[in-house]
Order: C-alpha cells, then sequence, then structure tokens
C-alpha cells in the first residue's frame, strides 16, 4: 500500500488545502507542505532503511502492488517501483516543496485552488513514475495535464491563455498518438499469444514484425519527444515556460520534461529493443540539434525566463542523445542528468521569479550591477549557472560527462559536435550572470535580498547539486540493476595494476557507474556487467 500512499497523499493533500483555504490562505501553504514533507518521510525511509540492496543485486521490483481493475479488457491497477522511478519520485517531492515555497509570497489570489492544481500535478507526475499498466500510465499522463493548464492560464502572465492552449493542444496530440500505439501493441500481442493485456511485464519481449515495432515505437516516441522537447516539437516549451507563475515553470522544467524522458527509459527502449536501435541514429541526431539549437537560441533572449527555457532544450537534448547511445554509462548520465537539470533550472527560474518580484521584470535590459544590492541572490545566480554550464565539482558535469563518454563509444561523429553545447553552454551561463548582475547599471536599485525561506530554498538546491557533483555514486548505486538491464554491452573503462603482495594479483575496474570495484584473481561476480 505504501505506492498508493505516494500518490493519494498528494491528492488528499490538495483537496484538504483546497477547503482550509476558506479559512486563511495560509492553511493552504502549510498543508501542501506537511503533505509533501510526509511523501518524501515515505520516499526516503526506502532509500534508507536498507531496503534498495534488491535494487543493486537486480533482483527486480522493490514494491508492486498488482490489482484487478478491468479484467475482461486486460487492465489492472499496476504500480511497482525500481531504482529508476525511486530517484524520480523523490526528485518529484523535492521539487514539489521547492514548488510550494518559491510560491509563498507570489500567489495572493484562489490560493487553495492554486495548491490544489500545483498538488493534483505532483500527484500525476507521481503516478506516471509508478504505473506499470499501459492504460494506468495513459490514465496518469492525462491527469497531470489538466491541473498544469489552469495554472499557466489562472495564474500566468500577460499572454497566459495563448501559452495554456498552445501547452495542451502539443501535450494532447502527443498523447493521443501514444494510446493508439498502445492500443495497437494491445491487439497484436494479443492476437499472437491470446493473452489481451496492458501490463507492461507482460508486453515485454511481445513478439512484433520490423515495420509494426517501429510504427508503434513511433507513436510512442512522439508523445515523449513532445514532452521531453526534442526538435522540432517544443516550439510550446518558452511560451508555457514564460507565462507560468513560479512554481509552475519549476513543476514545468524539473518535472514534466522528465516524464517524457522517463517515458523513453521505460517504454520506447525495453518495449522495442530492435526498432530503438534502428532509429537510435535519427534519435541521437535530434539530441545533438537540440543541444546547439537550444544553447544559441538561449543567448539570443533578452527575458530571462525565456532564456532560461532554451538552456532545457539544450540540457534534454544531453538526455535524448545519452538514451538511445546503447550502454550504461550513458544511461548512469542520462539519469544524473535529468536529476542535476531538475535542480539547477528549476533553482534558476525560483531566482527568475525572485527578481520579477521585486523589479517587476525580466528583461535583463533593465538589469545590471544587481550584485551591489543583492550579494546573496547574485551568489545563488553564479552558482546555479556555473551548475548550468557544467563546471567540476557539481553534478550537471557528472551526468554532461558520462553521456558525452558513453556517447562517444557508442557514435563518437554524434560525440564531437555535441560537445559543443559545453562550451555554448558557457557563453550563455556567463552572459546571464554578467547582463543581470555585473553590467552597466542604469537604474539603481534598492532591493531586499534574499529573505530567510528564499534563502533556505536556494541552499537545499544548491547542497543537493554540490552533494551529487562530488559523491554521485548513492544514486549510481540506486540505479546501476535498472541501467545494467539495457546497457550490457557497455565497454568497460579498465585500469589494471599488479601487485605483488603475497603472489596476488589485483585487478581494479572503473565500471559504467563511475565505481572502482576491487576484485582479486579472474572476474568475480561483484565486478560491473
Amino acid at each position: 500500500m505504501t505506492l498508493v500512499w505516494f500518490v493519494l497523499i498528494p491528492v488528499l493533500g490538495g483537496f484538504a488545502a483546497w477547503a482550509l483555504s476558506s479559512l486563511h490562505h495560509r492553511w493552504a501553504r502549510w498543508v501542501s507542505l506537511l503533505a509533501l514533507a510526509v511523501d518524501g518521510a515515505l520516499v526516503g525511509d526506502l532509500l534508507t532503511g536498507g531496503r534498495t540492496g534488491s535494487l543493486v543485486s537486480g533482483q527486480g521490483w522493490l514494491l508492486d502492488v498488482h490489482v484487478a481493475w478491468i479484467p475482461q479488457l486486460g487492465i489492472s491497477f499496476h504500480l511497482a517501483v525500481d531504482g529508476l522511478s525511486l530517484v524520480l519520485v523523490a526528485l518529484t517531492l523535492f521539487l514539489g516543496i521547492m514548488a510550494v515555497a518559491s510560491s509563498w509570497a507570489e500567489i495572493s489570489e484562489r490560493v487553495g485552488f492554486f495548491h490544489f492544481n500545483l498538488m493534483l500535478v505532483l500527484a500525476g507526475i507521481i503516478g506516471v513514475f509508478l504505473a506499470v499498466d499501459l492504460i494506468l500510465f495513459y490514465f496518469f499522463w492525462e491527469v497531470m495535464l489538466i491541473p498544469m493548464y489552469f495554472l499557466i492560464g489562472l495564474w500566468g502572465h500577460e499572454n497566459r491563455l495563448f501559452a495554456a492552449m498552445k501547452f495542451i493542444i502539443f501535450t494532447q496530440a502527443g498523447g493521443l498518438l501514444m494510446l493508439a500505439a498502445i492500443l495497437g501493441l494491445y491487439f497484436i500481442h494479443g492476437r499472437e499469444t491470446g493473452v489481451y493485456t496492458f501490463d507492461y511485464v507482460q508486453l515485454l519481449g511481445s513478439s512484433l514484425s520490423p515495420t509494426a515495432a517501429l510504427w508503434l515505437m513511433a507513436g510512442f516516441f512522439a508523445a515523449f519527444a513532445v514532452k521531453l522537447p526534442a526538435i522540432p516539437f517544443h516550439t510550446w516549451l518558452p511560451d508555457a515556460h514564460t507565462e507560468a507563475p513560479t512554481a509552475g515553470s519549476v513543476v514545468l522544467a524539473g518535472l514534466l520534461l522528465k516524464t517524457g524522458a522517463y517515458g523513453i527509459l521505460r517504454f520506447v527502449l525495453p518495449l522495442f529493443p530492435q526498432a530503438s536501435a534502428e532509429f537510435a541514429p535519427i534519435a541521437m541526431g535530434l539530441g545533438v540539434v537540440g543541444i546547439i539549437y537550444g544553447s544559441v537560441l538561449a543567448f539570443a533572449q533578452t527575458d530571462l525566463k525565456r532564456l532560461v527555457a532554451y538552456t532545457s532544450v539544450s540540457h534534454m537534448g544531453f538526455v535524448l542523445l545519452g538514451s538511445f547511445a546503447g550502454n550504461q554509462i550513458a544511461l548512469q548520465g542520462v539519469i544524473m542528468q535529468i536529476v542535476c537539470h531538475g535542480l539547477s533550472t528549476g533553482g534558476l527560474f525560483i531566482l527568475v521569479g525572485a527578481l520579477q518580484e521585486r523589479i517587476h521584470s525580466r528583461d535583463v535590459a533593465v538589469m545590471g550591477g544587481l550584485w551591489t544590492s543583492v550579494p546573496r541572490m547574485g551568489g545563488v545566480g553564479l552558482v546555479l549557472a556555473l551548475a548550468s554550464l557544467g563546471l567540476p565539482g557539481l553534478g550537471n558535469f557528472v551526468g554532461e560527462f558520462l553521456v558525452l563518454l558513453g556517447t562517444f563509444q557508442a557514435n563518437w561523429k554524434l560525440a564531437l559536435p555535441a560537445t559543443a553545447g559545453v562550451i555554448l553552454g558557457a557563453i550563455y551561463s556567463l552572459w546571464f550572470m554578467w547582463r543581470a548582475f555585473f553590467g552597466p547599471q542604469e537604474t539603481r536599485w534598492t532591493i531586499s535580498d534574499l529573505s530567510l525561506r528564499e534563502g533556505a530554498v536556494f541552499g537545499a538546491i544548491i547542497l543537493g547539486l554540490i552533494w551529487l557533483g562530488l559523491k554521485p555514486q548513492p544514486l549510481f548505486e540506486v540505479t546501476t540493476s535498472w541501467s545494467a538491464r539495457f546497457g550490457e554491452k557497455t565497454p568497460r573503462v579498465e585500469a589494471k595494476a599488479v601487485e605483488r603482495s603475497g603472489g596476488n594479483k589485483h585487478r581494479f575496474v572503473l565500471g559504467p557507474t563511475a565505481a572502482i570495484s576491487r576484485t582479486q584473481g579472474s572476474q568475480d561476480s561483484n565486478e560491473p556487467r
């Protein structure tokens, strides 16, 4: 029942926040924080309670809830969690808390309904990460869209209705293509086996003709590419990010984009391995184009929100590139990039929102010299900008490095232009800092620096980035079993050393998870596969 509570607690918290807001709007905020904190405690218990050992040893699902729902149609209520989904659920709850905290002073109208929609979005995202019945997955996929439409359309900025409509059209169109692919897979599997089911585990290894597999994979990929977003399905993203309230931008960049990446990792690659391998050069090419295109357009923006939005296109290009590289090194880099992009980009959107509250503008042309007025805010911006450009010591560097390393082993011709994204990232990140905080000062700003609440939010995000940059191994240990199943052909980087101590030879192996394991004699079972 723990998995059910993962989804149910945010829903109940949203209803409670909406109901109690009639007493005072502060109740909506505190109830939302409490619900997410309770959910976070459940996830923390899984991560720290010693039960993740089965994930490391590759024993399958850590938790699994399977109840017949509509057995006549092969539909079940099936939730399950492994290393991949556990990490993403933890990221969802962390950024959910950051979103509630960042909207504390920004949202002053219909506060209860705002938090209801925010909590419903988070519940839908958690459901997406846990559902392993395809119809249930599609249900949660749709659940998270409508409240996000309301968040943008009701609490957004000037062109919020246009941005909300564009968001819903793009995402619904992609979702309908995925639904068609789900039904196609259902009927083909049923015709071949006599078992009509939407269960993910049973559909793995379905016997599909090459043509059918390619078309079905295309339906899934289209939905996930829109949400990622991949070029050329990205045009909804800058508008949605620019017009959304701060909390909406945090959820969009930090979490909704990750559902597209998760869909590729969970469904496209395992369900259609041969078709994915054939499609990989195209997908990786789209990733490279997204890396460069997003970086160039980010540099061209004067609106800080649009700048950060286009950096997401660039960073998620690394995710698409590594997902189809076909080895464990790249897959581990993808997971790290997903988590760290959520933290760094979510932090940048909170920073831009805080600036907008103070100076009532997002235009860098009216900024400049802010460091002298708000040095703590400038310091936070500098750390987040350095994370975005991939500075060693911060988590983004680990993700991008592993993605490029894995891609180089798979296709060096695509890895070389992808490295340009690192250089371009440094250009637009430093340009952002110079224009906003160190450039010519046209206005003498007298604004307040970070409050205690804002400082706590940024402190938690920065500590997460530093911890993942200096000690990424705990995250890799949780996800290594999952990534190994789809990266068994990974070329390993080995460093051998011979010690003559008692006649024993020791071999040191640098595996895909950047762990060094010590083995004696020939390769044993503890060495990365």
